[in-house]
């Protein structure tokens, strides 16, 4: 063994030479902690359980474009059917890896465990949230030639037409179908029930008087005003929608319990892991409180909510409780 003292050992030297090993390792710890949970590449799918067109697709489009390069496209695949649920269930048997979400919708979400007896999912157990994106109120909306420009005018003829007047919804089991159910119970009214599937079939035929009444999100309302072929009655938020500040609301018009609103929130498998949702939450949140983004929502009649998987939760449960109360006063059961 040497005796030589500049080969032996010296505490000085033994630290420096482990702060220069620290800094050797450390651009590599850091490159190890950069690496995103999901890197850009393969495109992401988001399922929507309604035909392409809608408010929806708006709102996912607006976020894809800020999410490009942090996370790779996003592909919307519209998987319409059976109100919404097989693309919910298209996404609850879908690999978790981030590559599958779903658009989920207050009525998929909240709605549908009370109003069908065999859902074959669970929305609370069955999913990771993500973020809720955005809310929404919906409208009263007549084709021209009902001669009705307000909502007393609107209840007056209503109880006029011979078994009753039909009114669409967007499905089912929605927000759409139930405020017409609200109306009908607060004005005592025996409108009839026609569901579609999805809102752009829905328009069209209450643009071209094939069905008289629609009751339509705020954003699709506002598409179709300017065609002059239908008229807004009536908005279902506390207060008037500052996208259409002319019209009143249900409660102005004295059913004080007629409001409703509604909300779309992003979910991705059950066992997706928790870095993977962490990076998507933290990348559509950033994208949904961007201005390019909140622009588009504000124009087609939606509000930037932004919640957390917390929040989001707290409100799933909430709606979920207070849809179900509604749905026993009026005795409503879908068909499974």
């Amino acid at each position: 063994m040497t005796t030589d003292p500049q080969f032996l050992p010296q505490p000085g030297r033994r630290h420096a030479l482990a702060v220069l090993g620290g800094m050797a390792l450390a651009p590599l710890a850091a490159t190890v902690q950069a690496q995103p949970a999901i890197a850009p590449g393969t495109p992401i799918r988001v399922l929507i359980g309604v035909p392409a067109g809608g408010t929806q697709d708006v709102l996912t489009r607006a976020i894809a474009q800020e999410v490009r390069e942090s996370l790779g496209p996003l592909i919307v695949d519209n998987r319409s059917g059976a109100a919404g649920r097989i693309a919910v269930e298209a996404v609850k048997t879908a690999a978790p890896d981030g590559r599958t979400l779903l658009l989920g919708t207050a009525s998929m979400m909240t709605m549908f465990p009370s109003a069908y007896r065999n859902l074959s999912y669970d929305p609370i157990k069955d999913f990771q949230p993500i973020i809720n994106a955005a809310r929404f109120e919906l409208a009263l909306v007549v084709h021209k030639d009902v001669p009705a420009n307000t909502l007393p005018e609107f209840i007056a003829w209503a109880k006029k037409q011979p078994g009753g007047a039909s009114f669409a919804s967007y499905g089912a089991g929605t927000p759409s179908h139930f405020l017409g159910e609200m109306l009908n119970r607060a004005a005592g009214l025996s409108m009839v029930h026609v569901p579609y599937r999805g809102s752009t079939p829905a328009r069209q035929d209450v643009m071209g008087g094939t069905v008289p009444v629609y009751f339509d999100t705020v954003g699709g309302a506002l598409q179709m005003v300017p065609g002059g072929r239908v008229k807004v009655i009536a908005t279902s938020g506390e207060k008037r929608s500052p996208l259409m500040p002319s019209v009143p609301t249900f409660v102005e018009g004295g059913l004080k319990d007629v409001v409703a609103t509604a909300w779309f929130a992003y979910y991705a498998p059950l066992k997706t892991p928790k870095p993977v949702v962490d990076q998507l939450r933290a990348e559509f949140m950033r994208a949904v409180n961007s201005r390019e983004v909140r622009q588009q929502l504000l124009q087609n009649g939606m509000y930037p909510v932004g919640d957390g998987p917390e929040a989001l939760l707290k409100t799933m449960r909430e709606d979920i409780a207070r849809w179900a109360a509604i749905m026993k006063a009026v005795n409503f059961q879908a068909n499974d």
